[in-house]
């Protein structure tokens, strides 16, 4: 896949982060990660983008996207199917160095969040038994390389996409921008570049309270599933988990011990202060920044999000 760089380079010069779909070259919005927003530019409907405006240097956007491609390739190794990607660097003077992750973008129906709501609860167990056999996959090559190597997903069924019928067609894995690696048991991602979407006086305390946290959590299979479970209540569906739990159980039986309703509605608490919490942060930054201090706030945020 090729990105067109001329076409991101006047979307970044003319970008309004706070309003991106008034820029000089409009932007229509797809959805929130947790740290970046997804986003079509008008005039390339066929990618989604993500905006990473984390880096200080063009050395530093570089060595991510190398292990953005390093992440996707160990993805592919493992029998996940990822759609076609690909990265591009733009450095506007004064600004942050940003990296643009394109990816092949999927009609919105097909985002396991939407099929949530038009599947009925037979369906969305078939849905979720195919996305755990991913997962299994996933722990099969971790076993096959460990403890030089290790990789994880974040797999929330808002990152897997289905294209075609449900029990023939394909299962991507679309949350790729966050390489999780840890080779001999170190992260190969670099908490300080999240980090950078933190306020800058308050990092100390998000690093002490949540880094190790979040980016541990990847790499337990039982945590990732729990997860799973958990993230029906964001998307308005709790009337699944008790069925999702079961499937689960079954599906993983031998590689995790099971689950129960008191760990996903535990950790389900202890995740949404976590995002309620950083998101807050981020506001208040984005108001000093903005209003007080007159400056220019990188990030686009999202607006109210239901949990």
């Amino acid at each position: 896949m090729n990105l067109d760089q001329d076409l991101l380079e006047r979307f970044e010069a003319g970008l309004n982060p706070q309003a991106i779909e008034e820029s000089v070259v409009p932007a229509h919005l797809l959805g929130y990660g947790e740290i970046s927003a997804i986003f079509q530019i008008q005039g390339d409907t066929s990618v989604a983008y993500k905006r990473m405006p984390l880096f200080d240097s063009l050395a530093q956007a570089t060595a991510y996207a190398e292990l953005y491609k390093e992440y996707c390739g160990l993805l592919e190794r493992a029998g996940l199917h990822l759609p076609e990607s690909n990265t591009a660097i733009v450095e506007i003077p004064g600004r942050p160095v940003v990296l643009y992750i394109g990816q092949r973008a999927f009609p919105a129906q097909n985002i396991g969040n939407k099929l949530l709501h038009v599947f009925d609860l037979e369906q969305v167990q078939r849905l979720i038994r195919r996305i755990l056999e991913f997962q299994v996959k996933l722990k099969e090559f971790n076993q096959s390389v460990l403890p030089d190597l290790e990789i994880a997903v974040d797999g929330q069924i808002s990152n897997w996409a289905l294209e075609g019928d449900l029990d023939t067609g394909t299962i991507y894995y679309i949350d790729t921008s966050t390489p999780f690696i840890r080779k001999n048991g170190a992260h190969q991602l670099d908490p300080e570049l999240v980090l950078q979407a933190a306020p800058a006086f308050l990092r100390w305390l998000v690093r002490w309270l949540f880094v190790d946290e979040v980016l541990d959590r990847y790499y337990d299979p039982r945590k990732n599933m729990i997860d799973l479970a958990a993230n029906l209540f964001k998307e308005q569906r709790p009337d699944l988990i008790p069925a999702t739990i079961d499937t689960i159980n079954e599906s993983m039986a031998g590689i995790i011990e099971p689950l129960n309703r008191i760990d996903v509605e535990k950790y389900y608490k202890e995740d949404k202060f976590i995002w309620v919490l950083f998101l807050t942060l981020r506001r208040l930054d984005r108001f000093l920044t903005t209003k007080i201090f007159r400056n220019r706030y990188e990030f686009i945020l999202p607006g109210k999000i239901q949990r």
